[in-house]
Parts: structure tokens; sequence; C-alpha cells
């Protein structure tokens, strides 16, 4: 048989490695400096743009995106063509691809920081950038597909199965989660509102984790481990059974984030039973990568490479243990909104994509520049510092996690609470997030120290753009499509393949939105519930700049420890006018939902401009410059345009009197305030923060009689 002559274009894999390693660091270290801002408040120097809401998302945004996301590619636009003994389809596709996402990421890093934000948690970039991330995704998927089509091998493997769909998972959720109303050129309103917003956010947010986390890694941890250890897979058949149960039954699982919330009940039982279900194809993947070291074993203590790698299936296998435990409605009234969630997350992110990426990079970057590793030594001090940086940042939230929960819960012999004022409970666990710092401060050492490793492995090497292979043409052999080869048929059809990734991932989306959407029962409004002021609506807006929701949730849930510490519990027809909603996912401050009247004016004012001077130890940082900034009423209208056109019931030719009315109220507020001895000016921001701050829960507050529409 004739064998054809084409070459590898290591170029892009090298500049998707150059790129996971510098985000590497750059989203490490802003992790590092808001863990410490935790107990430092003082360390954002009362600069707006250090703030710990504002450039939280930036870290989590550069972790996953940019490291992660970078990693991914790496790793696809290496193994792919190997895989398939064929080059890329478009070097020219590959290229924009590379620098259209460093160009996402770039924008991400400028307009987070600047408070430009939609608030929904690991999508929170506005619309402009939205539409870009979806044309280079496309850019991805052409190329992707493009290759596979002018392949030289006649079935694709199991590795490239979890690309296709993590490609065609992330497409549908980037899409649905991101319908939009744009105000203005980097401000918009999301489509849905309250419960519904809620259940598409967190049905993306949970499987932004299974299809951008955890697929792509998956089809890594095929493709490098068996390398590294030089054994095959351990199990076909468990590949398959692994790859459909897993992309299924994972979709389903998002209202999990969501139980004692104002979901309906129907979609928190679904989402805790597909959770529930979910480990059993989560353990196969774990047991097939790690029997797949059948043999090599011994290699194990030696090879910085294989410990990486074990470690990071390990942790694959403890976090996917956690998540279906935490869905679990006892352990989740105990977990949710604490640390331990945090802890959760870290175990899969520094356990199974840091360790992952670290192993594939120490395995890669030799092989592209035709030399061994520097330091194998070093290699294996980074392993320990890394593991260690693990244990440290874990074990510390999770005991500030169940801390937190303990106390919020605790009640008296008397019948109250034991810890009523909320800041005991936070400065009970300083200790914790100083020792959750010097894990994240070991974690970024070994990362530097790799860095370090790897450079000085390319000084000793010579790298290889184009890397010469042969291989037979495509035969066209056809496996019949009957029992016991219908998979391997399927394996032949990479478009058929992909159109059944599609077909499933779709089913358990298509399930929970649909009824949520159409049947009104499921959200029942109420009578007193009205629409934000015009003033409000800024304050709301200034809100969710400053990313409030990062440690304020504003959902009580029906807990009486939750009721008698803030209010009535939340009610699904309370959200119906916000776009979009603000439930929030951790409580680092108290919940805000019923916070509405609590306080006077003058103390939120105080409150904002210093928090200790009214919470005397708080670790809130000082927000002055809500105080010296003006509010920008230029955008009024064409919010109040934006909101209507979506549902939300303001009255037509309301926006041409709302900043008239925005005025009346502001001008109260500041009365109010200089009647009390604060020379407040009705024009400044936090004018509109309060307005909106003393609405909050207000509207069920006034009228306890609530009608079904």
């Amino acid at each position: 048989m004739e064998l054809e002559r084409f070459s590898y274009d290591n170029k892009i894999v090298r500049n998707f490695a150059y790129a996971t390693m510098l985000w590497g660091v750059v989203g490490m270290l802003v992790g590092l400096l808001i863990a410490t801002q935790l107990f430092v408040p003082e360390l954002n120097f009362s600069i707006p743009f250090l703030t710990f809401g504002r450039i939280r998302p930036l870290h989590t945004n550069a972790v996953i995106f940019a490291f992660v996301g970078n990693a991914i590619f790496m790793g696809i636009y290496y193994s792919l063509p190997r895989l398939l003994k064929t080059p890329m389809f478009s070097k020219l596709l590959s290229a924009i691809h590379f620098w259209g996402w460093q160009l996402i990421i770039v924008a991400a890093a400028i307009t987070l920081p600047l408070g430009i934000t939609t608030s929904k948690e690991y999508a929170e970039l506005e619309w402009p950038i939205d539409i870009a991330i979806t044309l280079v995704w496309v850019v991805f998927g052409i190329n992707m597909i493009g290759t596979l089509l002018k392949r030289r091998e006649s079935h694709i493997y199991v590795a490239i199965w979890f690309y296709l769909a993590t490609w065609v998972t992330v497409a549908v959720l980037h899409i649905v989660n991101s319908f939009e109303i744009p105000v203005t050129f980097l401000k918009s309103y999301s489509l849905y509102a309250g419960v519904q917003d809620a259940l598409v956010q967190w049905w993306y947010g949970h499987n932004a984790v299974a299809f951008f986390l955890t697929t792509p890694y998956l089809g890594l941890m095929y493709y490098y481990l068996p390398k590294a250890a030089n054994r095959p897979v351990y199990s076909y058949r468990l590949s398959i059974l692994h790859f459909w149960t897993l992309i299924f039954i994972y979709i389903w699982a998002g209202p999990h984030h969501l139980l004692y919330s104002a979901l309906p009940d129907w979609a928190q039982s679904l989402g805790t039973v597909f959770s529930a279900m979910l480990i059993a194809p989560s353990w196969g993947g774990m047991i097939n990568g790690l029997l797949t070291l059948r043999g090599a074993w011994d290699r194990v203590r030696q090879d910085p490479i294989l410990k990486f790698m074990v470690v990071a299936v390990t942790a694959y296998g403890m976090a996917t243990f956690e998540g279906p435990t935490l869905s679990l409605k006892n352990v989740n009234a105990i977990a949710h909104f604490t640390d331990w969630i945090i802890a959760h997350v870290h175990v899969g992110a520094l356990g199974w994509n840091g360790f992952l990426t670290f192993g594939i990079l120490y395995w890669l970057i030799p092989r592209l520049w035709r030399t061994n590793l520097y330091s194998v030594k070093m290699a294996n001090v980074h392993f320990w510092i890394g593991f260690l940086g693990i244990v440290f940042y874990a074990l510390s939230m999770w005991f500030s996690g169940i801390t937190q929960s303990l106390m919020w819960k605790q009640f008296n012999d008397l019948g109250t609470l034991q810890y009523p004022n909320f800041l005991e409970t936070v400065l009970q666990i300083v200790p914790m997030y100083i020792i959750r710092a010097t894990g994240g401060t070991l974690y970024l050492t070994g990362v530097v120290l790799m860095i370090y490793n790897l450079i000085k492995t390319i000084r000793q090497g010579s790298f290889l753009a184009e890397e010469s292979a042969e291989a037979p043409a495509l035969h066209p052999f056809k496996d019949p499509f009957k029992k016991g080869t219908r998979h391997r048929w399927l394996e032949g059809k990479p478009v058929y393949f992909t159109v059944a990734s599609l077909i499933v991932i779709l089913i358990g989306g298509i399930v929970e939105f649909v009824p949520t959407f159409l049947v009104k029962s499921n959200i029942p409004t109420i009578a007193s519930v009205k629409p934000y002021t015009p003033l409000e609506l800024q304050g709301r807006d200034i809100y969710i700049r400053e990313a409030c929701n990062s440690c304020h949730s504003q959902l009580v849930r029906p807990f009486r420890s939750e009721t008698e510490r803030y209010g009535e519990y939340s009610k699904a027809g309370e959200y119906v006018y916000d776009h979009p909603f603000l439930w929030g996912s951790k409580r680092t401050g108290p919940d805000l939902h019923r916070v509405g009247g609590k306080y006077p004016n003058s103390w939120h004012y105080l409150h904002m401009e210093n928090p200790r001077s009214m919470s005397p130890g708080s670790l809130m940082p000082p927000y002055p410059w809500l105080l010296e900034n003006d509010l920008n009423t230029s955008t009024t209208a064409a919010k109040i345009k934006a909101l209507r056109k979506i549902g939300v019931p303001y009255p037509e030719g309301y926006e041409d009197i709302a900043n008239d009315e925005l005025v009346k109220q502001a001008d109260a507020i500041a009365l109010d305030l200089q009647k009390n001895g604060i020379p407040a000016e009705p024009q400044k921001e936090i004018i509109a923060l309060i307005a909106y701050l003393q609405r909050l829960g207000t509207d069920i507050k006034v009228n306890k009689q609530t009608a079904q529409k």
C-alpha cells in the first residue's frame, strides 16, 4: 500500500503551550490576590479596579477560559492530527483561532476590572465579546471537523469523541445562555428573568464545568495518559459506556445548584436524581484511566509526568464523588453558600485540570524541542509543592465551610440564633482564609518552578516546526450497521457522531426548560411586585458593576435559621422583573434579599464609605468612589426601553419622564441624609445604590397578601 507524506504543524501547539503558561500564572496570581483580600481587605488600595468583586470574575475567567482553554487547544492541536494521521484542515483557521482566543482573553482582562459585566457566573463578558467567542468557536469547529473529514484513519478514537461532544455542547450552552438585549455598546440585559434566568444560568454554569473543564480533559486523558504510560487504554467497551452515559446525564444536573430556591420542586428533584446517577459514568472514566496504568505502576514512583496524571485522575474521582454528594438535599442544606463549595471546585481545578495540564506540558515540551526535560528532580519538587498546596487549600476550605454552616444554623437554649451577627461567623474562619492563601502560594510557586524548568528545556533543545509523517490513504472499508458493530460503524461517521452527540445533550435541557418557560403555574406572580424605579434600576446596575453578588446572595431559603436571620423566605414571583437574577452562589457576607428598610439611608451611606465604621472588624472593602462619582443618567431611557421589550411592564413613553422621577427620588434620599448630618449630593452613584438596597424585598413586606394574577 502506497504511503502518503505530510507534516504536522507544531507551531500552533507551541503557541497554545506558551499561552497556557502565561495565563496560568496571571489567573493564579489574581486568585492569590483576592484570597488574601479576604483577610487583608486593604490590599485593594481603594482602587475600584482591584476590588474583590471586580477581579474575582477575572480570576475565574482567566483560569477557566485562558489557562484551561489554551491547554485544551494545545492538547487537541497536537493529538487530533496524529490520531487522524493528517495535518489540521487549515493553518489559517488555526491562526485565527489562536489569536482570536487571545484577543477575547485580553478583552475580558480589560472589561471585567472596569465593572463591565453581565454578572452571570462564568459568562460575565458582555455581548460584543460573546459574539466574538461564538465566531472563534465556529472557526475551531470548522477546523476540527474539516480535519476529521480528510483523515487517513477509518475510526475516530475515544479522545476525539470527547473533543466533538465538547465543541457541540459548549456551542449550545454559550448561545442559549447569552441571549440578551443590548442597551449600549457594552451593556445588556439577560433575555430571561428571575427563576428562568437562574435555571438557564446554572444549566450553563454546571455544564460549563462539565463540557469545558471535564469532557475535553477526559479526551486529553485518553490520549496522553496511555502515551505517557506506554500502555493501551484499559477498556474500549468501558470507554463507550463512559462517553455516552456521561454526556447524557451531565446535562440534567444543573438544577442541583438551586436546591431550596424558588425553582419549582420538580426541577430541583431532577437535578438531584441525575447528579446522583452521574457518579457511575464519572467513576467509570476514572477507573478506565487508572487501570490503563496496569503494569506501569512501578514507574509512577520515579516519573513526575505519571505522578501528575495519576493525582489528576484521582482528583477527578474525588470531585465527581463530592459533586453528587453535595447535590443531595440534606448535604446541600449544609454546604450551599459556604466555602465547602469553593473547596469542591478547587479540588477539580487544581487537581484535575491543573495537574493533568502540568503532566501534558512535561510530556509535550521535550518532544516539540527534541530534547530531554531539563530537570526531572525539579519536576518532582513541583509535584510535591503543588500537591501540598492542594491539601492546604482543600482542607482549610472544607473546615471553613462546615464551620460557617454550623454557626449560621446554631440556636441557643432560648430558641434564638446563637450568632445573630453574621460578622461573627466571618471572623471565626479568618485563620482558614490564611491557610488557603498559603496553599495557593505553594501551588503558584510550583507553577513558576515548572515554567523555569520548561524554559531551560526549550533553550537546550531545537524546535521542530513541521514534523514529517507518512501514512496510507484512507481505506474505504465500511463497518456493517448491525448488532455488535453499531458503534464501530458510528466511529467511522464523524458527522453522524456529532449529530448524535447533539441530540443526546439536548434532551435534558429541553425537558427542564420547556415546562419552566411555558407552564405559568411554575412561576406564580405576585400582584404587589412592581418594576424598579429609574433610580433603583440605575442602582441595581451599580450593584452589578461592583459584583456585590460575588459575596452577597439574594435568596432566603425556607430554613428556620434563615427566616430568623433575614426574614420571610424568597418567592419565585418576587424576581419576575430581575434581568438578570442576582441570587449569588456564595455568602462571604450576609444575604441581602430582605435588607430593604432594615437600616436607615445614613447607615448604607457610611457603610459603603467605610464598612468598619458601622461593622467594626468587617472584611468588606470600602467603596469611596461611589460617593464621588456622578450617576450616568444618559442611559436611563435606553434601559427602560430595552427592559420593556423583554417583558417588564413600563408604560409607553415612560422613558421620556424617567429621569425626572429619578431626580425626585434621589433628592428625597439626599435630603434624608442631609438631615442626618451627611453632606450627600443627589447626583452621586451612592444615592442610586441606596435606593436599590432599600427596595430589596420590600414588595412583599409592604403587602403580605399576595395574589395570583
